[in-house]
Parts: structure tokens; sequence; C-alpha cells
């Protein structure tokens, strides 16, 4: 579960990992995906309506369609817009300032720029189109994602949109204009969207980040070793290393500024994710440079507030990475279980964000020894993180109904019960689970644990 910024020391990013697509012209350009269900044709008509055919944008539409029969979409599409209009075929190159449009029967998703078709899953479970495109959206395009979830039902989409931020791109969900608002609702109750908009609205916004120069790559990077302050270069502020060391300077003082107000040191942490949140939020922000941003995070709390949830990057999930909880259940578990110890058993998930990881540890400890009845160990489960919003979400142990696409349904008859809004962990699981903030580099560690998980 990753929370905190990735430290440096990680896996090499190269200088074009967080590119953009590149069209047939070698230009990097972002690419928007749009998803929808019952009620969405209104809300994709009203977009395109209003979207200025040279955004240098490529936009792609995933609505729910009936698998067996062939679509008119993209006609219909075409009448509201003079961009190009398609449906998207198995290793088209993607092209700024067109539109596509995912076929019936498929499962579409991204690969190095082209689109990769299959065919739809015809299993009782729900078919997350949305959520199944915007997952490669987010992998491939890193900032240059843009994700938006119109009108429909169900949750299809909210773990896409997730996805798009964690990787640094930017979130829409429809407002209360949405015919059917599940799709939408879900997604802005995960707290994952960075605007909620009519699909005019939407259209302006987009025309609006187009130009900005996060989006064009245009903004100086961080070096590969350091964030902090530079040191005043010879010869002032005329100095071609001074002209040259003046960006930094603005993501040297949002650093000292957080620390100041957090006691956390993001300088130890990995240039590259501290950049791409920065600028993120300086084109969510309206600002194109980065001492203009400087100047306005230390002069809004709410901003900085954003500023540092999006720092600490809270990416998790159910059962995440699945087979490391197998080897648990099958390997591990058992044998903690058959020690003999005066107290419970202890396990530490640090970075726990809202607690899926911390649940999950517990979930399936429970169901390693479900055969051993009275015999089976008591257990504690401490869950760390810097994050205290996110740690309060844990904490109540209530989840948005997307997850049901995360946990089989054996465990969601188990280990949650429903309520208006979502599924809650269950009482003897969360009185099990004690969350607190913690910073790992500064305070001190918890002590004589049997097991712990630092993923």
């Amino acid at each position: 579960m990753k929370v905190h910024p990735e430290r440096r020391g990680s896996r090499a990013v190269s200088k074009n990992e967080t590119a953009v697509s590149t069209g047939s012209h070698g230009r990097a350009f972002p690419i928007a995906g749009i998803g929808g269900s019952a009620g969405a044709l209104e809300a994709f008509t009203q977009l395109l309506k209003h979207l200025p055919a040279d955004t240098g944008m490529a936009f792609v539409i995933v609505q729910h369609l009936d698998p067996d029969h062939e679509s008119s979409l993209p006609s219909i599409l075409s009448r509201a817009t003079t961009m190009p209009v398609c449906e998207a075929t198995h290793g088209m190159a993607v092209e700024p300032n067109h539109v596509y449009v995912i076929p019936p029967n498929a499962t579409l998703q991204l690969s190095r720029g082209r689109f990769d078709l299959k065919p739809r899953d015809r299993s009782r479970m729900p078919h997350l189109s949305v959520d199944c495109f915007f997952k490669s959206l987010a992998q491939e395009q890193h900032e240059g994602a843009i994700g938006v979830v119109f009108s429909g039902n169900a949750t299809d989409g909210t773990l896409g949109l997730e996805a798009i931020k964690a990787a640094g791109g930017i979130t829409f969900a429809q407002d209360k204009s949405a015919g059917n608002d599940s799709m939408p609702r879900s997604a802005i109750a995960s707290g994952c969207v960075d605007h909620v908009m009519a699909p005019e609205a939407v259209a302006v916004e987009l025309s609006r980040i187009a130009a900005h120069p996060y989006l064009r790559g245009d903004l100086p990077r961080l070096p590969d070793d350091s964030v902090a302050i530079p040191a005043p270069a010879p010869g002032g502020s005329r100095s071609p290393r001074a002209r040259r060391e003046a960006p930094l300077q603005g993501y040297a003082k949002i650093i000292a500024f957080a620390r100041e107000q957090t006691a956390v040191d993001f300088s130890l942490y990995k240039p590259s994710t501290i950049h791409r949140r920065i600028t993120r939020r300086m084109l969510l922000s309206r600002k194109n440079t980065i001492d203009d941003y400087a100047r306005f995070v230390a002069a809004n709390p709410d901003e900085f507030k954003a500023l540092y949830a999006d720092l600490l990057i809270s990416v998790t999930s159910f059962f995440r990475d699945e087979a490391a909880f197998d080897v648990l259940k099958e390997k591990v578990f058992p044998r903690l279980a058959a020690e003999t110890r005066s107290g419970p058993l202890r396990m530490w998930s640090i970075g726990c964000s809202s607690g899926q990881e911390a649940y999950s540890l517990g979930m399936a400890f429970m169901e390693a020894t479900a055969k051993l009845a009275d015999r089976a160990p008591a257990f504690q489960i401490f869950g760390t993180d810097l994050n205290e919003t996110l740690l309060s979400k844990a904490r109540h142990g209530l989840y948005p109904k997307s997850v049901a696409a995360e946990i089989s349904p054996e465990r969601l008859r188990k280990f949650f019960v429903e309520e208006d809004g979502g599924y809650r962990v269950i009482k003897a699981l969360r009185e099990v689970c004690i969350f607190a903030r913690q910073d790992i580099l500064v305070d001190p560690p918890f002590s004589r644990m049997d097991l712990v998980s630092c993923r």
C-alpha cells in the first residue's frame, strides 16, 4: 500500500517515463477517458458540442453497450463535433483531436499508444469496462491521463479514477445534471474526484488545462538527487547557474513549508514523484509557474491540505497483489498460530492508507485459522499512516460499493455488512484493528511484533 512518496533508491525513472502519448508527428498529448452508462448519451453530446476541435487531446468514450447489437454511438456523436469520430479497433494508434468509441462486446485498453481490444468476458460478474480502460490509461499516460465519469448506474469508473489520480492525472465526475447519478456519486464518495461539473463545464475546463505547461511537459524538473534548496549561485540572480536553478527554488520552498507545517521532510523522497504531485496541484489551482504556486500554497491552508494529501499518494485496495496474501494464509499464519505466546498475536501494517491492507490481513488470518475454532489465537493489527483523514476512514471501516469488484462474494458476505452508501467491515474485525498516525522515519517503532507488512 504505497502511502509515503517513493523513496530514493526505487527503480530508476527515465526522463520520458511520465511523458504522455505521442502522435504520428511525435508531439506529446494527453488522453481523456470518458465513461458512462444509462443516461450518458446526453452528457457525451454536450461535452463534444462545447469542446474545441483543436485541444490537442484525444477522447475515448467508454459506454456500457449491449454486447449483441451494433452501436450507433459513433454516428450520433459525430453530429456534435467536427473532430473525427470512429469506433476503436485493435492496434489502432491514438491520435490527438480525435474521438474514439468502444465497440460492443469488447474490453478496451491502451498499450503503447494503441488500442488493445479483447472479447468481453461473459461471466455473471458485472463488466467493468470503464474501470478497465481507466486503469490502463493511468498506467500508460501517468499525468497525461484524464478520467471523466458521467451518468450511469452502479459503480463502474470509481476504481479507475482512483488509479488515474494516483498516477498524477486529473479526474472529473458529473454533477447533479446526471440522469442516473450512481456512477458519479460513487466516484465522488471515494474522494478521488478533482472536479464535479456539468458536461459543458467539463469541456471548458478541459480546454483550459490542455494549454497548461503541466500537460505539455514544459515545467522545469527536479534533479534526480535532491529537492533541497540550492545554495545561492556565485554572481547573484543574473548568473547562468542562478537562472538555471531559480525555478527549483519554488519546489524547495514548498518542501520547506511542508516540513514546517507537518514535520514531514519530503526532501528525502523521490524527486520525480514530488515534481509530479506539486505540478499537478499547480494545474488544478490555475498557477502556471512554480513561484506563483509556492506563494499561493503558503497563503492558502486549504490548498496546502490538498497538496499534502496528494504528496502522501494513497494507493490501496483490498487484497492487493493477492498472491502475497495466499502465502500468508498457506505458510505464515499457520506457523504463527501454532506458536505458544502469552498475549495476542500482533501485526503491523505500515502505510495503511484508508485501512484496506490492515483489514485484508485480518480477513486472511481469520480464514487461515478458521478450522482451529476455539484454539485460534487472539490477534491485534496496528495500522499506521501519516494521513489523519485516511486513518479516520480506516477506523470507520465503511467503503464504497465499488469495493465489491475487489472482494470475492464469499468474503463480502462473511466480513462486511451492507449499509446505505457502501459496505462496512464487521464489528469483530474492526475491534481488533487499531489505527494511529506515525512517521516511520522519525517516530519510534512498535515493539513485540509477530508480523510487519511494509508494502
